[in-house]
């Protein structure tokens, strides 16, 4: 017991964040030998998303010692997949705690944390972050109006729905046209609402039907109405133009940005595309034996992929445990340019012990592109070029080989990805 009331305790391995990413590294780690392997989520129950996500397509592979990596045709509901994760990761040997929130950092692999136990302060030989990625809620995207009743997020609305069954309204916009948004007409059409219409402010276009509701183009939400009860949103179009579309329910979907907090207060390096921890292909962080995977690194992608990197990530920190691993941010930063957004990893490693989970990198796009070509280059040296077999669209992943780590040059420039 310290003098500020915590009690000490050390592990091998500790993981911030119960959702695809961490449990899928524990899974891994545990099943490896990696000595004690805890698993923290501030939540009362583990699984992450997934489990408000009752529509299918969850894991067409569940994680080691689920399923066994048999295929489940048409893939699982999300509360069936992260069962499945959980299950993984406590079978392997694997200390899963939850109602267990990390409040800060004690030195460099040591964490402060909170709990049914009380405070503790818990050193590791290894850190992984893996605390995942939030929608913005209303207050953050600067939509104006009253505060009435029935608005949410995505996350917000599935919980409402599947988790405490509450009764949502009758009429229905939802924001956005990212998959995500698919998942948001899914959930209110299992309660029961009609959804009047998607709207999004990409660029404008004639009146489309998406998920058998008009899609609305070149729109901006610029007014919430309604004190008692949501009695409307008011749009603004691309020439001028503004409507009010009449609902009593509008859900805000998209717009992820990375649980990053705990990054931060260790001064972990952020990159500006991101909004995550910069790092390289072994997952490595700024800070020395602190890793990071999932949607913290990335908002946001499938929970597959998610679960994907806390398997790859383990990798890294197996080699950091035995004492064979390389010190990170020693390669080379990259970046993209417009319209690219961002790419994850974000910077070259200074060996081949991983290449990014796939094999490959991930980037987005600020605006639709027609079958573009990525070419990678270094100081005006080109080091590859792919092009891509289908359009990239806002809000999706477009996904670049990573062959051409090995032709960087460790002493150049900032390795450049751009468009054309």
């Amino acid at each position: 017991m310290t003098g500020s009331g915590r009690a000490d305790r050390s592990v091998d391995v500790l993981i911030v964040g119960a959702g695809p990413a961490g449990l899928a590294a524990g899974a891994e780690l545990a099943a490896a030998g990696a000595g004690r392997v805890e698993i923290l989520e501030r939540e009362q129950e583990a699984g992450g998303i997934p489990r408000h996500c009752h529509h299918g397509g969850f894991g067409a592979h569940f994680p080691r010692g689920g399923f066994a990596g048999h295929f489940i045709a048409g893939g699982a509901t999300g509360p069936a997949y992260a069962r499945q994760c959980v299950a993984a990761a406590v079978r392997a040997g694997a200390d899963l705690r939850t109602g267990v929130a990390v409040t800060g950092w004690a030195g460099p692999l040591t964490v402060e944390t909170t709990g049914p136990t009380g405070l503790e302060r818990i050193t590791a030989r290894a850190v992984v972050l893996a605390t995942g990625a939030r929608e913005r809620p209303r207050s953050a995207r600067l939509v104006p109006g009253t505060r009435p009743p029935g608005v949410y997020t995505t996350g917000e609305l599935q919980q409402a729905v599947h988790r405490y069954g509450q009764r949502i309204g009758t009429r229905a916009v939802v924001v956005g046209d990212e998959p995500i948004a698919d998942a948001a007409v899914a959930t209110l059409r299992a309660a029961g609402v009609r959804i009047v219409a998607m709207v999004t402010d990409r660029p404008a276009a004639p009146l489309r039907v998406r998920q058998r509701v008009p899609l609305l183009t070149g729109a901006t939400v610029t007014g919430i109405e309604g004190r008692t009860r949501l009695t409307g949103v008011t749009l603004r179009r691309t020439d001028g133009r503004t409507t009010t579309l009449r609902c009593d329910t509008v859900v805000l979907t998209g717009d992820f940005v990375p649980e990053h907090e705990l990054a931060r207060r260790a001064g972990i390096v952020l990159d500006p595309g991101t909004r995550g921890p910069a790092h390289d292909a072994a997952y490595r962080t700024s800070r020395p034996g602190v890793f990071a995977a999932g949607n913290l690194l990335h908002a946001v992608e499938r929970a597959g992929v998610a679960a994907e990197e806390g398997r790859a990530v383990a990798v890294s920190v197996l080699h950091r445990l035995s004492g064979t691993d390389r010190p990170a941010f020693v390669g080379r930063p990259v970046v993209v340019d417009a319209p690219l957004r961002w790419i994850a990893p974000n910077m070259t490693g200074p060996d081949a012990i991983t290449r990014p989970a796939g094999d490959r990198f991930v980037l987005r796009t600020a605006r639709r592109l027609s079958l573009p070509l990525l070419v990678v280059s270094q100081g005006g040296r080109e080091l590859h070029r792919q092009r891509l077999l289908l359009p990239a669209v806002p809000g999706r992943p477009l996904h670049l080989a990573a062959g051409w780590t090995d032709r960087v040059d460790p002493e150049g420039p900032a390795v450049r990805v751009f468009a054309s």
